[in-house]
């Protein structure tokens, strides 16, 4: 059976690609729009922490024998804390001042990040093997869904999904909302903002480096795996609108479809689609697709 002259078996393939990628973007724009809601900081460091999520699994999973499922729990621990010791050692500092600086901090971040892995690892990929458990396929009739890419979609989703509740919906998310908007107030309550801000950090390149142990298995781990996937992301969080929870999750999936419809039907456009749609949306609503309009 055909679709517009393209056989479903292989509009169904690169759905699923697109839900994969999806949900990769998803989860980044998730921890980005969190940092950036909360600390006003534009980071640039987001897609390194990315890759130190897939170099902390390798290297414990190598040198420590740890299996998939402990990486996948230690590496993006691993990664909070090392981000939450990073914003209280630089990154208060500047709050309250242009965002430039925090961007200029963040990319000198990266730039000491991928440097270091690229001299101690060289710029090839390490091989990451997929867990035992997930090698197989899953015959869904009208496509073959490897399993681990299907665990890939699961995963992302429930992550972004508890992620959401609990900055929307609970008494912490509520305290972390308040922080936001009148900190003075907030900590007049005996709330330790500054606490808070440096665990919503840890939170947001946590969710970034869990990404990147959930990518390992699909692509090699290398210094620059984060790079490619920074400029995407950071458009994701422009279009569902800047600081936006329901708006990067959402977003960060759809324009993962789209990119796979996009490589069906005119492979060559498929790598700028994401900044067409991007600039459409700042033309008609500038705020993005759930971002609220000053007024």
């Amino acid at each position: 059976m055909d679709i517009f002259g393209v056989p479903i078996q292989a509009l169904m393939g690169q759905l699923m690609l697109g839900i994969v990628n999806g949900s990769f973007y998803a989860v980044l724009s998730l921890g980005l729009a969190i940092i950036f809601g909360v600390l006003k900081i534009v980071n640039f460091a987001h897609g390194a922490f990315f890759m130190l999520g897939a170099f902390t699994a390798f290297l414990l999973a190598q040198h420590l024998g740890a299996n998939y499922w402990t990486t996948l729990l230690v590496a993006p621990l691993a990664v909070a804390l090392f981000g939450m010791l990073f914003e209280w050692l630089f990154l208060r500092r500047l709050y309250g001042l242009d965002p430039i600086y925090g961007l200029l901090l963040t990319f000198s971040l990266v730039l000491v990040l991928e440097g270091g892995f690229r001299v101690a690892f060289g710029s090839s990929g390490q091989p990451f093997a997929t867990p035992e458990a997930l090698r197989g396929t899953l015959n869904l009739g009208f496509m073959i869904l490897p399993m681990y890419r299907g665990f890939v979609i699961v995963a992302a989703l429930l992550v972004c999904l508890v992620t959401w509740f609990v900055i929307e919906r609970t008494s912490l998310g509520a305290n972390l909302r308040a922080a936001t908007e009148r900190a003075e107030l907030t900590q007049a309550f005996g709330i330790n903002v500054p606490r808070l801000v440096t665990l919503t950090y840890g939170v947001g390149v946590g969710l970034a480096a869990f990404a990147g142990v959930l990518a390992a298995p699909i692509f090699h781990v290398n210094p620059s795996m984060g790079s490619s996937l920074v400029i995407i992301i950071f458009a994701v969080v422009v279009i569902g609108g800047l600081g936006s929870i329901m708006g990067a999750i959402v977003t960060g999936l759809g324009l993962g479809v789209v990119e796979g419809f996009t490589r069906v039907f005119y492979s060559e456009f498929s790598s700028t689609i994401v900044f067409l749609v991007m600039v459409l949306v700042l033309l008609l609503r500038p705020a993005g697709l759930f971002g609220r309009e000053e007024g």
